[in-house]
């Protein structure tokens, strides 16, 4: 009878010390298990290139492009334009997603394990091959837009290892993260798309772009904020001070809304300045919506940041564009 307690025992302690390893182990097939659906090469690859991501910047260069007083409707055919959308799209905008999925692997672990690069869909020998191929394409593509442009471009991937890369991952340094992302996402589209189309540029024709584009960044740096809530969690854990994890989810949902609204409303301003009343009333205007659903935003920032960005959106993108037609018409 002892003899058999005593091999029970055994067993006991050899199952319980099984269990222990198993609970603290990692799990080396946990890149398989996250892919939750089976995707092939080309929506994998556009999965890793963030589509959604492309539009705010596609969007400026058309606002550049329009406030140039050169471009009409009809060269939305033109090559130029494709080519101009090409770059800002899939090429330069998706070149910065890659690389900010590269450099932000470990984060994602916690906050999107299911990216491709986590996930293991996609490993890091190929993600730095085609972040290469995809940059210097982009470059490419500015050039032949405007050898300018291609220098534009490289300022942008620039940017994105600002952003992204250790050691300097301005990311981590609260305000220098959400506005170097709002200067790539705006500023440097807008002006690309006046440089494209106004053959007569010159430092003070181009001024009333860099004014009215640098008020969208101010604008832009909040809705990058509103960003930052899906991630809070990671965030904190790693370390990374975005204005959620800084001030809390209301305050910083506060502080975003604030400066949604005073970019706008400065446009706004200046659209009255340069005598252009009418597109100054619209703009105005179309901050109404913004600001009763801000509302909802303050009130509960996890639950109703994708719903306020899906929505409000559309009307500061509007506000670009009326700008854009305002700068147009007020040029001589």
């Amino acid at each position: 009878m002892s003899e058999f307690r005593s091999k029970h025992n055994r067993e006991e302690r050899s199952s319980d010390k099984g269990l222990f390893n198993s609970l603290h182990s990692r799990k080396s097939v946990a890149p398989v298990i996250r892919s939750t659906e089976p995707l092939s090469k080309l929506a994998l690859f556009i999965r890793f290139l963030k589509p959604v991501t492309w539009i705010p910047v596609m969007w400026s260069f058309l606002c550049g492009a329009v406030s140039s007083g050169f471009f009409g409707w009809h060269d939305i055919t033109g090559i130029k334009f494709l080519l101009g959308m090409l770059l800002t799209g899939p090429l330069a905008s998706g070149t910065c997603q890659m690389l900010n999925d590269y450099f932000d692997r470990d984060l994602d672990e916690i906050n999107e394990p299911n990216r491709p690069i986590p996930g293991g869909a996609i490993s890091l020998q190929n993600a730095t091959i085609l972040i290469a191929l995809w940059s210097v394409l982009s470059v490419i593509t500015g050039y032949l837009i405007h050898p300018l442009i291609g220098f534009y471009v490289v300022i942008g991937i620039i940017n994105a290892h600002l952003y992204s890369a250790n050691p300097i991952k301005l990311k981590k340094r609260l305000w220098a993260g959400n506005s170097i992302v709002a200067i790539s996402y705006l500023i440097i589209p807008w002006i690309a798309g006046e440089i494209a189309y106004n053959p007569n540029l010159t430092l003070t024709s181009l001024q009333p772009s860099l004014i009215v584009a640098a008020l969208f960044t101010l604008s832009s740096t909040g809705t990058m904020t509103i960003n930052d809530f899906k991630s809070i969690e990671g965030d904190r854990q790693v370390g990374i001070r975005t204005l959620p994890v800084v001030f809390g989810e209301t305050r910083a949902a506060l502080i975003a809304a604030i400066l949604i609204n005073l970019g706008q409303l400065l446009a706004a301003l200046y659209m009255l300045l340069v005598g252009q009343n009418g597109y100054a009333l619209v703009v105005a205007l179309l901050v109404i919506p913004q600001f009763f659903l801000q509302f909802s935003l303050v009130r509960s920032p996890s639950t109703m940041d994708v719903r306020y960005n899906a929505i409000a959106q559309n009307f500061l993108v509007a506000g670009m564009l009326v700008c854009a037609f305002a700068i147009k018409a007020a040029k001589p």
